[in-house]
């Protein structure tokens, strides 16, 4: 955003012209002018919008992995619906997108975690402290499996001392001390025959079923329904068949993917070069992953409107990567496939078919 602020800043003084050159460098009032203009432009208002009740929106947060890649965080989904705001996991880096983007945060209404790997989960102090900062008024609702309790304490007692400097800054008016904290909910998913309400308000419903994560047990899929439009998330998992049993005729389907071809040869880079410890825990990742072909072929079960890919391993970085983890893909399912990114919004009107794709980039 900086990067982007300053290069508005040179722009327009190449607009005021070379002559323009000395004030621009030593007039404070003239420096105060071009950077309002600029600010003006590249920080608009908060998009109010995803809070209308006229849709079901999905803000992708976080679209890669535990790999890294500049322009993909860590899991991290937005759910909006019914004035309501739900992030499916909080991976690190998903707090920086929905801070560039805008997204007005204050409002939110829980997190819903699928699992508790460190990229599913580490960005939570962050939403934490800035959902507070924005607005939150009651402790942060933190949906998920047995152990979130855990997930709660950890980062309420490592985020206490912040917190209690900030209120003390700020004051009870604007950052109560009764908001500080996460508040956790167990979801209790007894068999895989399950389908478990977490949620149910205001024509939005949110149920949890079990996937496939082993040795990661209990792991969740969750899936949300607002009025006529539906939506399904895998979490982790390898290839099951609960995402074509409870996703039955979803809008949207979305679903984490591996190429396995991929990390092999990643694996044996890194072996090749020495690194066997990364090398072996490489080769060991797909085991309890879902290839893009598979995900494809879950949607087609499913009768699933669009299936959109998140949560990728490794995450593509070009168009040709892109054509890479893809391969195969247009065998199976030809139509209605899209890779995810980061900034990419969907918008599904109630009392239509119809799914919107927004850029927020």
């Amino acid at each position: 955003m900086l990067k982007k602020i300053l290069a508005g800043v040179a722009a327009a003084v190449v607009v005021f012209g070379l002559g323009s050159w000395y004030a621009v460098y030593h007039s404070a009032r003239v420096q105060d002018y071009l950077l309002a203009r600029v600010l003006d432009q590249r920080i608009p208002m908060p998009t109010s919008e995803l809070y209308d009740k006229d849709a079901l929106r999905l803000v992708f947060c976080g679209t890669g992995s535990p790999n890294p890649e500049r322009t993909r965080a860590s899991a991290c989904i937005g759910v909006f619906a019914g004035g309501k705001f739900f992030l499916v996991d909080i991976g690190p880096g998903g707090w920086l997108n929905l801070a560039t983007w805008r997204i007005p945060v204050g409002g939110i209404t829980g997190v819903l975690f699928t699992h508790y790997h460190s990229d599913h989960i580490g960005g939570l102090g962050e939403i934490m402290l800035n959902t507070w900062a924005s607005g939150r008024r009651t402790p942060l609702n933190i949906y998920g499996p047995k152990g979130i309790d855990k997930i709660a304490n950890g980062f309420n007692e490592a985020y206490e001392l912040d917190a209690v400097y900030r209120q003390a800054h700020h004051g009870e008016a604007y950052m109560p001390a009764a908001a500080e904290k996460a508040n956790p909910i167990e979801v209790d998913v007894p068999t895989r025959d399950n389908l478990v309400t977490v949620y149910d308000q205001d024509g939005v419903k949110v149920e949890a079923f079990r996937v496939s994560h082993e040795p990661v047990s209990p792991a969740y899929g969750y899936k949300v329904t607002y009025k006529d439009r539906s939506v399904i998330f895998s979490g982790d998992t390898h290839k099951d068949q609960n995402m074509v049993r409870f996703g039955k005729g979803v809008d949207v389907m979305v679903h984490e993917a591996l190429n396995v071809e991929m990390i092999n040869a990643i694996a044996a880079t890194l072996e090749r070069n020495g690194d066997e410890q990364r090398g072996h825990i490489m080769r060991d990742t797909p085991a309890y992953h879902t290839t893009p072909v598979e995900g494809a072929e879950l949607a087609n079960e499913a009768g699933a409107g669009l299936l959109v890919y998140s949560h990728m391993v490794p995450p593509p970085v070009n168009s040709v990567t892109e054509s890479m983890f893809l391969r195969g893909v247009s065998d199976v399912r030809p139509r209605g496939v899209v890779l995810g990114w980061d900034g990419l919004q969907l918008v599904l009107p109630t009392g239509s078919k119809d799914i919107k794709q927004i850029d927020l980039r």
